[in-house]
């Protein structure tokens, strides 16, 4: 995936396909490469797949909150010229795709959300990543999923950086606080965007009530089960989770 990385002036992003737009979204310690099954999947059924790689460690301290992810997710659509988006986001991701269609209604055609925050998320279980000490990393990565052997030695290797890294850890805290603080069960009543809802059932980050609220919050939204699956269903069940999208976009004419 780090070979098809575009640079175009200030922003790095996938582009592969033609057609609908889908823009993706990552989380907060997830990379681009955690979407690769759908990025494989998509644009041979006739969608441009975007996945822009979010400054979450590249605004200053004051601007790195989820509002400010938003705005730079809009300006990105603005700089692709594009309209009319899907958005799919998973974990913090699937929280910035929630505010973005909450302040940029016009521009979105369709939400899909998997583990995200915005209502409530466990974001460090029952402690804070503990630096340096990369067994108790590698069990807290390996707990994000319901099979712990998805928690690649690459994977946990690079939450181990980004925890020893001071800046960084102090930025992960500062966004983990503002996605809590900014909860949005008030105005998901009033978002009437079609949103599609793809859950692990497994899930110890964002639990599966949390899915459930979102789906009775959301005046257009239906909710989709994976067994065996923990917070990050696309990259534990990438086939069965392009299934799911595939269907629900066909059903609802997108």
């Amino acid at each position: 995936m780090e070979k098809n990385i575009r640079t175009d002036g200030k922003y790095r992003y996938i582009e592969v396909g033609e057609g609908t737009p889908m823009i993706i979204l990552h989380g907060l310690m997830g990379g681009l490469s955690n979407f690769e099954g759908v990025t494989n999947h998509f644009p041979q059924l006739g969608y441009k797949v975007l996945v822009p790689e979010l400054p979450i460690y590249g605004m200053p301290m004051l601007k790195t909150n989820v509002k400010n992810f938003a705005k730079f997710l809009e300006r990105f659509i603005e700089h692709k010229g594009l309209k009319d988006v899907i958005l799919l986001g998973n974990s913090l991701g699937g929280h910035i795709g929630l505010l973005h269609t909450k302040l940029y209604p016009n521009m979105v055609k369709a939400l899909v959300i998997t583990g995200s925050s915005g209502l409530y998320e466990s974001a460090m279980g029952d402690g804070y990543p503990k630096r340096g000490d990369y067994e108790f990393i590698k069990k807290k990565a390996q707990d994000v999923f319901y099979d712990p052997a998805v928690a690649t030695k690459e994977i946990v290797d690079e939450v181990f950086a980004t925890v020893n890294d001071r800046m960084k850890l102090v930025k992960t805290l500062a966004i983990a606080k503002s996605a809590i603080r900014h909860n949005m069960s008030k105005d998901l009543p009033h978002m009437h965007t079609p949103t599609c809802i793809i859950w692990g059932e497994n899930d110890s980050v964002t639990p599966p009530n949390v899915a459930k609220e979102f789906h009775e919050l959301l005046p257009d939204s239906d909710l989709f089960w994976i067994k065996e699956c923990g917070h990050a269903p696309m990259m534990e069940h990438p086939n069965e989770f392009n299934e799911v999208l595939e269907k629900w976009l066909e059903k609802r004419n997108f």
